[in-house]
């Protein structure tokens, strides 16, 4: 075999792990974000101000938030199980640091600090689970692409070819979830009456820059005789044009739709197509092609999974409407945020029940038709993490009212209530000094596209460069590391000049 047939037979006929796997694995970027804030509030209660050096916050930010990502997925994946409680105690140990060192100076009592902190209220203008969920999904992403080319990446991670639940099944349809959350849809505050179809312009212009990476990939790859996994979007097709056709066809439906109610449009879209994989041949053709032997005869067969995976992405880009919708309803308290996590909980057990209900009546989870269970369960694991999430930030501020004038980036703000000038026992509850910071979540969020567009650009030349399916575990960890340091580190310099590299 060639080594092109090689990476590509490695990356090929693999069937995922399970979903309590996953799930614990998911657990991992909040524990590494809690980790990061706690440490820098210790280093404010030891010093009295924050880190000030730009290479050692770059540092920090990569050693705490990426590297551990790096080890989970792949020398340390025997022992994923362990690696949340290793971080959970590594965060209880700091903050029991914190609380005693407080409680000493301070004497106040630990029950006054929790009252306070429930009717703390946080700036209403800014949701960090936001912006760190999508810059999340995006870090994950990156390792993935090019750590799933190393035998140290196991092989239950990968994508599943049609059937199973890899953590790469997951980070394409949560690319999609993480987009919808930021959507102009969501965004867009006002209630005025506007033109039906006045955004639809504005949305072609904006999906340019993502058809013309399709094109450029597939240029590039087929150029270069680059190893390609042909049954995962098809012979012409990638992910670039799914993203690009979901967000033009969610658009359109929302301009003819209320947008309040796009989850029934997500429901409606999700349970179609799944009718119409169960009662015709679509789900035969989708699978084994027009001949029945696999065959990429035409555009249409040739490139079949990405075609039609686009009415499952579709249906989990609405459902996430709906979410972004639903979280831009001011919570701008403690109190109210803790409501929403209850309100999350209850969500993801409706579609974790209905994920069973949805696997054992019609269909198991397959990224590759992008079926119902497929969009329940990425639904249902988008919105877990993204509680995460909300849990640290608010750990986060229950720690920062512990020390007065701390502060943490990519977390909330405590400000003073609108109809209130009381002063609380801790001190803590004014708003937050805006120290500026140079954070590597903050980095990546401001050119997000092209962070990935960085990440595809490197794992191709990674691949044509270094035999990846022989390399031994010290020399892939080595490559990974550089890898993703030098895609951090030029977010980190063009954050630090406020360049933003987009135009369109």
């Amino acid at each position: 075999m060639s080594q092109k047939q090689l990476k590509e037979a490695f990356i090929s006929n693999l069937n995922g792990t399970s979903l309590l796997e996953i799930s614990v694995g998911l657990s991992l970027a909040p524990l590494c974000l809690l980790c990061r804030g706690l440490l820098l509030i210790l280093y404010y209660l030891h010093y009295g101000k924050p880190v000030s050096s730009r290479t050692y916050s770059l540092l920090l930010d990569f050693l705490v938030l990426v590297s551990p990502l790096v080890f989970s997925c792949t020398v340390l994946s025997p022992i994923i199980f362990f690696v949340p409680v290793i971080l959970a105690a590594f965060c209880a140990g700091i903050f029991s640091k914190i609380y005693r060192q407080r409680k000493q100076e301070t004497g106040v009592p630990f029950g006054q600090i929790v009252k306070e902190f429930q009717q703390t209220y946080l700036d209403p203008e800014y949701i960090p689970a936001i912006t760190v969920f999508r810059v999340y999904v995006n870090v994950l992403t990156s390792i993935s692409i090019l750590a799933v080319d190393f035998p140290q990446y196991p092989r239950r991670y990968a994508k599943a070819e049609t059937y199973g639940t890899g953590v790469m099944d997951l980070g394409v349809g949560a690319f999609i979830f993480g987009n919808a959350l930021v959507c102009p849809e969501v965004r867009q505050k006002s209630s005025v009456a506007q033109p039906k179809f006045s955004s639809l312009a504005r949305q072609l212009f904006s999906v340019w820059p993502l058809m013309s990476l399709g094109v450029g990939r597939l240029l590039s790859v087929k150029s270069i005789e680059y190893h390609e996994h042909t049954s995962e979007y098809g012979v012409h097709w990638n992910f670039f044009f799914t993203l690009a056709f979901v967000r033009l066809a969610a658009s359109l439906l929302l301009a003819l739709f209320p947008k309040n109610k796009s989850w029934f449009l997500a429901l409606a879209v999700a349970v179609l197509y799944q009718l119409i994989l169960n009662t015709t041949s679509l789900k035969t053709f989708l699978l084994h092609g027009s001949s029945g032997r696999g065959s990429r005869a035409g555009f249409l067969d040739a490139n079949r999974e990405g075609l039609l995976s686009l009415w499952g992405y579709l249906a989990i880009y609405l459902a996430s409407v709906q979410v972004g919708l639903w979280l831009q309803k001011c919570r701008s308290s403690v109190q109210g945020w803790l409501g929403a996590l209850w309100g999350l909980a209850r969500a993801v057990v409706v579609l974790l029940v209905s994920l069973h209900v949805s696997q054992t009546h019609t269909d198991l989870v397959s990224r590759r038709m992008a079926n119902l269970s497929y969009c329940l369960w990425v639904t249902a694991h988008c919105l877990l993490l993204f509680g995460l999430f909300v849990a640290t930030d608010l750990m986060l501020v229950f720690t920062k009212l512990l020390v007065k004038g701390s502060s943490v980036p990519c977390c909330w703000n405590v400000v003073q209530p609108p109809d209130s000038n009381k002063k609380h026992g801790m001190g803590a509850v004014g708003r937050e000094d805006k120290v500026p910071h140079l954070c590597l979540v903050s980095a990546i969020n401001k050119n997000q596209l092209l962070f990935f567009l960085l990440a595809n650009i490197m794992t191709g030349a990674v691949n044509i460069l270094v035999d990846t399916i022989h390399s031994k575990a010290a020399f892939a960890l080595c490559i990974l590391h550089l890898y993703m340091f030098l895609n951090c580190l030029i977010m980190y310099v063009l954050h630090a000049k406020n360049i933003v590299l987009k135009f369109w």
